[in-house]
């Protein structure tokens, strides 16, 4: 009974990070939208850089909970520039946690701010998130034939003419690899095979059409393309791979001990402009991924394995940066529940401002 009650202690140690990342989202909104009205009649890049600095808060406190609470060690592998650049950042996809590496790196160049992510359509629907994301500069994209390029270049266009720092987050696959979904693998597969391009055994074939309109869209405001490639060593017995990557509740619950991050700047003048030369440009680049997974998971030789080629580093996140977030998006949540008013006033905004997000985007259709 005593081991039941310790093994269920240690699967909850998700309840807390969920308790007060969720619960400060309310609050979090109600600042944003405070600033928002305030700078009405403020020059735009005003807005724009205390947004960023807003939007640092709430994702340093993600952060220590992904990094500090969970004690993952971040093995980096490759040079990660120490000054911002504004970048597209294009890495594998398969976990919901891939989209806190990119903040994870984005933190230790001092750019957390500059994140904003192209994200699947369905995910504006998310309440307060989905349509914050939005305004924060997220990209929301409809896949294949449905695909809005004419917007997406419209607001990246935008970005770009105001001089928005920029550190976009493509996964070109589209979806999440997973190798037990083998209809998913085995489209992706024939999908290559049909166009006479290599077939990829640990990421699904790239598709090119974000990251062509990204690119064009922004190509004289960019520095640089981050290639990253991400693995999840986990903690199974007698494995040291992850037979499917951890969802955040996993990574929370410390089902992952350790992050191998393999990380390549390219310059953007190597990347190819015209997209048919662009899509062969791309699925290269997912082919050196794939090789570089397959020699962690699968080389013969037992002393290659379980880490990428090269010098790694161990990469630390300062908690003096992120714990002051959690004290005070914390701090100012339990205040607001201490009052009846502020009750009203917190479960308001959740449905509210929910509703309102929703109805924005129906409007904005």
């Amino acid at each position: 009974m005593l081991l039941s009650l310790v093994l269920h202690t240690y699967s909850m140690r998700y309840l807390l990070p969920s308790v007060l990342l969720l619960g400060s989202a309310p609050t979090y909104l109600l600042a944003w939208t405070l600033w928002r009205v305030l700078s009405a009649l403020l020059p735009a890049r005003l807005y724009q850089r205390v947004d960023d600095r807003l939007y640092c808060v709430y994702q340093n406190m993600v952060l220590f909970f992904f990094e500090n609470y969970t004690g993952v060690q971040i093995l980096l592998y490759g040079d990660l520039p120490k000054n911002k650049e504004n970048v597209i950042y294009l890495a594998n996809h398969q976990s919901t946690v891939d989209w806190i590496i990119a903040d994870m790196l984005a933190a230790r160049q001092d750019a957390l701010g500059h994140v904003r992510y192209v994200l699947k359509d369905g995910l504006k629907w998310l309440p307060l998130y989905g349509f914050y994301f939005a305004q924060h500069g997220g990209i929301y994209v409809k896949r294949s034939a449905k695909f809005n390029e004419k917007e997406m270049r419209n607001k990246l266009q935008s970005y770009v003419n105001a001089g928005t720092p920029m550190y976009l987050v493509i996964f070109p696959e589209g979806t999440r690899y997973n190798k037990t979904h083998t209809k998913l693998l085995s489209a992706s597969q024939a999908f290559a095979a049909q166009r006479g391009l290599p077939v990829l055994k640990h990421v699904l074939t790239p598709r090119v059409k974000a990251t062509h309109v990204a690119f064009d869209s922004m190509k004289s405001h960019l520095d640089a393309i981050y290639d990253v490639t991400v693995v999840y060593e986990g903690n199974e017995k007698g494995s040291g791979k992850y037979s499917n990557s951890p969802s955040m509740t996993d990574f929370l619950c410390k089902q992952c001990p350790k992050l191998h991050i393999h990380f390549d700047r390219i310059d953007k003048n190597e990347v190819p402009e015209e997209q048919e030369q662009m899509k062969i440009w791309l699925h290269e680049r997912f082919e050196i991924k794939d090789k570089l997974l397959i020699e962690f998971y699968d080389s013969p030789d037992p002393e290659r394995r379980n880490k990428f080629p090269g010098k790694s580093v161990h990469s630390r996140l300062s908690v003096k940066k992120t714990l002051p977030s959690v004290l005070i998006l914390g701090s100012l949540t339990a205040v607001m529940l201490m009052t009846d008013s502020g009750r009203k006033l917190y479960v308001g905004t959740w449905l509210y401002g929910t509703l309102l997000g929703c109805l924005w985007f129906v409007i904005k259709t």
